[in-house]
């Protein structure tokens, strides 16, 4: 990291961070490199292993490079990896950190498919799995055992948004020997310093805000000094490489990652006041709400939002719910978040909880405000809930 960089606000660095027109004759973007064999110049190279960035293809390209240095750079981070989707990212993070007869603290908000994965894949390797309940932070405590090698943090968390206390949990877990994981996809490497909190690998999906445009499967993996050495050994034995092109996207999308950014966050805080006015509405979980239960910790530790949130309805059947989405002409049906384009989903709890003390009771929606119009995407959702009231 040079010294202007350091000097630069985020906004700047990350429409500057990774580009190197001097070595691409002028082009302002890295190119697509499509590579598996790497040609070296001389025997004596080649005998020596020397190369001048990569022996082959899978190890990294010059675009594989450039985003990796942007996203280190960003948060922080002493060295980035990137993976080919953001599960993979968080599977190998725990994969790389972990070994039978070790323990894992878990979030009980976890992604599903992590959960899957801790279920099936790492109990099959011996380890212990503890579910805690997100909002427990320096409570963590008293969950620690001298086996207990991995707390892993996902803030705001999956469904219903609760805001972790990094910093407590992390103290804790320093204290008690061991590692801090967090997926960070929510909070970007924009609006959450992941290693000024505490943690030790910080993760992303870099197919959601970084990319922005839907089109790409994409992870990060951001990581410490102390645990570069074992985490580099797993990661290149595990064969990982990501796609050139996906690549370029995730570059090409990070340039406006703040401005979209921003403009998501207005267009969830102006839905989100919409609809605790519906009577419809139990209420919505959104940590930049000045009510929500999690408000304060995200205040203090984070420096924005963006445009994904939760709604729990007072009531709601079946028919009402299908009346209510089949509706809609602006939202999409679709799981993921990040994009352009307004997405809503229904979101099931009871068979992806098993430590959470306090649940939604009403049927839950996920929401994510895209960059349309406020208004039009207002209007689209009261048509919802007309077509919701309309079934007795």
């Amino acid at each position: 990291m040079t010294k202007k960089s350091r000097n630069l606000e985020d906004r700047t660095r990350v429409t500057t961070l990774g580009r190197d027109p001097d070595a691409n004759f002028g082009v302002v973007n890295p190119p697509v490199y499509h590579a598996s064999t790497i040609l070296y110049p001389n025997f004596a190279d080649l005998m020596d292993f020397k190369y001048p960035a990569s022996p082959y293809g899978r190890m990294g390209t010059p675009g594989t490079f450039a985003l990796e240095e942007a996203l280190r750079e960003l948060e922080g981070a002493y060295g980035c990896r990137l993976t080919p989707s953001g599960q993979n990212a968080v599977t190998t993070a725990l994969l790389a950190t972990l070994k039978p007869g070790d323990h894992l603290l878990m979030v009980d908000s976890v992604y599903e498919p992590v959960r899957m994965f801790c279920d099936s894949v790492l109990k099959r390797m011996q380890i212990a799995i503890t579910y805690y309940d997100p909002t427990i932070g320096a409570g963590i405590a008293e969950l620690i055992s001298d086996k207990t090698a991995i707390v892993f943090c996902e803030s705001p968390g999956s469904l219903t948004f609760e805001v972790q206390d990094v910093p407590a949990i992390a103290k804790v877990a320093h204290e008690n020997g061991a590692l801090v994981l967090c997926d960070n996809t929510w909070g970007t490497p924009l609006h959450f310093k992941a290693f000024d909190h505490g943690v030790d690998i910080s993760i992303h999906a870099l197919t959601k805000y970084v990319t922005g445009h839907a089109d790409t499967m994409l992870g990060a993996i951001n990581y410490t000094k102390a645990v570069a050495p074992g985490f580099e050994k797993t990661y290149r034995a595990l064969g990982l490489c990501a796609g050139p092109d996906d690549v370029y996207l995730a570059l090409r999308g990070l340039r406006t990652m703040a401005v979209r950014l921003k403009q998501h966050q207005a267009t969830a805080l102006e839905l989100a006041t919409w609809l605790q006015t519906r009577d419809e509405v139990a209420r919505v979980l959104n940590p930049a709400l000045s009510d929500d239960p999690g408000h304060a910790l995200w205040k203090r530790d984070f420096l924005g939002a963006n445009g994904l949130f939760g709604v729990e309805l007072k009531s709601g059947t079946y028919e009402q719910l299908e009346a209510f989405f089949d509706t809609l002409e602006l939202f999409g049906m679709g799981f993921s978040w990040g994009g352009f384009e307004s997405l809503i989903v229904p979101s099931k709890l009871k068979t992806t909880r098993t430590a959470t003390q306090s649940l939604p009771e009403g049927p839950l929606l996920r929401i994510h405000a895209g960059l349309e119009d406020p208004a039009d995407l207002i209007a689209d959702l009261a048509r919802g809930f007309d077509a919701f009231n309309a079934i007795s």
